[in-house]
């Protein structure tokens, strides 16, 4: 997992309320088994029209914001069926925080066990950075638990575990085999039949 320490990005706002695991990536292109590949049909059917050319209308066609690595958005971000796939859309979109009201409770923990950070704000804080020029670049510092543009700073809460395996870079597995040897030795006990 990549460490997220100090991050420095442009958004693009997405306020949406209840936007569902089906809204971010459709089940159709529930095909795959990698956590790559998905990025393309991330919002898709918001992002494409009916012949699949791009909807100009659409906030994530426009080329202004094609480098944002933070999404702002609604309540309940997230909420529906429980697929991985719509954090791996996200993050393979290119996205590396979300920040929303807040999230259903397994896509939440979906984003941390991918290195996508959810971060929860209160509607004004989001409304605020929402208005933000395609080019203003905000700072997320993790260690001090602050977003940050040039005019505001927010502060946000964060378990501490999660933070820690964030600010590391490590994930489920990373913690796993930093027990390796203990896990080999123990295994070695066992009959075998």
């Amino acid at each position: 997992m990549e460490a997220i320490t100090i991050h420095q990005g442009t958004t693009i706002p997405l306020m949406n309320n209840n936007i569902d695991t089906d809204q971010i990536i459709p089940k159709q292109f529930l095909k795959n088994i990698l956590k790559i590949g998905y990025g393309k049909h991330l919002f898709n059917d918001w992002r494409y029209l009916d012949d699949g050319t791009p909807n100009p209308d659409f906030i994530l066609n426009a080329p202004e914001r094609k480098n944002a690595t933070i999404l702002i958005s609604g309540d309940n971000f997230g909420c529906g069926s429980s697929r991985e796939h719509a954090a791996w859309a996200l993050k393979d979109w290119g996205f590396k925080i979300i920040i929303a009201g807040s999230y259903s409770d397994i896509f939440f923990m979906n984003c941390t066990k991918n290195g996508l950070l959810p971060i929860t704000l209160p509607q004004s804080a989001r409304d605020y950075l929402a208005q933000l020029a395609p080019d203003q670049t905000i700072t997320i510092d993790l260690p001090h638990q602050k977003v940050s543009c040039p005019s505001k700073t927010y502060s946000f809460d964060i378990d501490a575990t999660w933070k820690e395996k964030f600010i590391q870079g490590i994930d489920d597995i990373d913690l796993t085999l930093q027990h390796a040897q203990e896990i080999h030795d123990f295994e070695k006990k066992i009959p075998v039949f």
